[in-house]
């Protein structure tokens, strides 16, 4: 028995860093024609100040270019927005599809309305680019579904590793944020595809930070008190965020004059002038944010700066076009946190020296209190920027605005995301399903014996993880904090069923 658990264990690690190695290798790809798209734009729009008739062409391309990917999108749901929905549907067994219609639509699609100048960011669409490529790898090999979804978990993460070149946050923010899942089976493959897939991607872009913000000097204590206002602030704000992105589809839709097929053309006409006036502000953000402490320090520029990547982010991200919203949110933040930093120097509170270190912690912060993944936030970050020396400022702000966002009654964005995708595109998925889950401390299933808990019909626990142990249970078996319970079910409704056993290991009272 150790020795068919080791040799699995070993089959698993090695598709881990092929998956890796693939993913790599496509989503660098990906950042590259998305970079050379947008540096091509960018100098389209210098050559048009000197003839401007060239933009007339240009207008019309981009509406022909605009119904095309409106066209593609609205055929192919499974391309729309992030992917991210798509990816947790499948590691909780709610959803499928296919990995290579999906895998070259949404790398051309996320290319051509990326690079074009939107919005969006490239993140979500990387892990769902990975994640069908663990899915193939996976389908490939003819692993079982455990094996399956485990390769979907290590492409997702790979891909935002590939992306961010954050091998471990990219690992945590999976586990956390899209599969809810730390078990040991899992978390190592993960972990060991997105240090392949950074690998590839360190090769490609070199070994300088993905966000290059430097700073002066730190933060004195004395100003610490500036971290609470601001985490009040990105909580208050993280909050209108939140409610504005979840109900982009039902405005839209009350536009009954505009076919979903045509959404995509107000934001690729709106991005000509944002192209001639702030040719730096194109794309997801990230040269924005390396720019942002070079700017003159004035309220009146950073708060044009936000609202501008506000609302034109909101009209990218409501064309449901392949793209993300992850790095136009640490954008958001970044923005947030120069303004900030220059409202309280205007009032003289605070030195404008310490612009680039707000920069920082907003970006952490705003993204900790609209995904409600506050250590996915803090790590994320302090890896981007390559230094551990924020890390004690930023987790003040990154905690602080994850509680005000908490008090408002705010869910995780991509956890209602995911609700609202897999309400409108239900699935009876009438197979049986093999499905790994987590036991916590504290709740229900700890130190319960298998038999004493009222399981859904057609379900039964077929093997239990304990650290490097396998065991088949029966129904004397009780049930440990730490442990992966392997269910195989007939879920049908999948949703309820599958949320039924979750509650039951994550939280005390069902």
């Amino acid at each position: 028995m150790k020795n068919i658990q080791r040799d699995s264990q070993t089959k698993q690690l090695l598709r881990a860093i092929l998956i890796g190695l693939l993913t790599g290798a496509v989503v660098s790809l990906f950042r590259l024609a998305i970079q050379h798209l947008l540096t091509l734009v960018g100098k389209s729009f210098q050559y048009f100040h000197t003839q401007p008739l060239w933009l007339i062409p240009w207008a019309v391309g981009s509406v022909i270019l605009a119904l095309l990917l409106g066209w593609m999108a609205q055929r192919n749901p499974n391309i729309k927005g992030s992917g991210i929905p798509q990816v947790e549907g499948q590691l909780t067994s709610q959803f499928d599809e296919e990995w290579w219609p999906v895998l070259w639509r949404k790398f051309v699609g996320g290319i051509l309305a990326i690079g074009s100048g939107l919005f969006l960011g490239r993140e979500g669409p990387s892990i769902q680019l990975g994640a069908t490529i663990g899915q193939g790898v996976a389908e490939n090999f003819h692993s079982n579904q455990l094996d399956r979804q485990v390769g979907i978990a290590s492409g997702a993460a790979a891909g935002l590793s590939a992306a961010f070149n954050a091998p471990i946050a990219s690992t945590i923010f999976i586990l956390e944020e899209v599969y809810h899942n730390f078990s040991p089976v899992i978390w190592l493959a993960t972990f060991v595809s997105a240090l392949c897939s950074n690998l590839v991607s360190m090769v490609i872009f070199g070994l300088h930070p993905v966000l290059n913000v430097p700073y002066q000097q730190m933060l004195p204590t004395r100003f610490y008190w500036h971290l609470l206002v601001l985490g009040l602030a990105l909580g208050l704000l993280g909050r209108l965020y939140q409610v504005v992105i979840l109900h982009l589809n039902t405005w839209s839709a009350k536009l009954k004059w505009l076919p979903p097929l045509a959404y995509p053309v107000v934001p690729f006409l709106l991005v000509i002038p944002i192209a001639w006036f702030w040719p730096q502000t194109l794309g997801g953000g990230n040269q924005l944010i390396g720019n942002l402490r070079l700017m003159p320090v004035s309220v009146g520029l950073f708060l044009g700066l936000f609202v501008l990547r506000f609302v034109f982010s909101m009209i990218s991200y409501g064309s449901q076009l392949p793209g993300g919203i992850f790095l136009p949110i640490l954008t958001l933040g970044a923005v947030l946190g120069a303004l900030y930093c220059a409202l309280m120097s205007q009032l003289g509170l605070l030195p404008a020296r310490y612009l680039p270190n707000f920069i920082i912690y907003a970006m952490a912060g705003y993204f900790a209190c609209i995904s409600k993944a506050p250590f996915t936030a803090i790590l994320l970050i302090t890896e981007m920027v390559g230094s551990l020396a924020h890390l004690m400022p930023l987790a003040t702000v990154a905690v602080f605005a994850y509680l005000v966002v908490n008090a408002l009654h705010g869910e995780p964005v991509y956890t209602a995301m995911f609700n609202a995708f897999i309400g409108k595109h239900p699935q009876k998925l009438e197979q049986n399903v093999t499905m790994p889950v987590t036991v916590y401390a504290g709740s229900r299933l700890d130190g319960c014996q298998v038999k004493d808990y009222p399981w859904p019909a057609d379900s039964i626990v077929t093997l239990i993880y304990r650290g490097e142990d396998k065991l088949i249970p029966n129904g004397q078996t009780t049930i440990q904090a730490g442990d992966t319970l392997l269910i195989r079910a007939n879920f049908t409704p999948t949703n309820q069923c599958y949320r039924r056993i979750m509650s039951a290991a994550h939280y005390a009272n069902v």
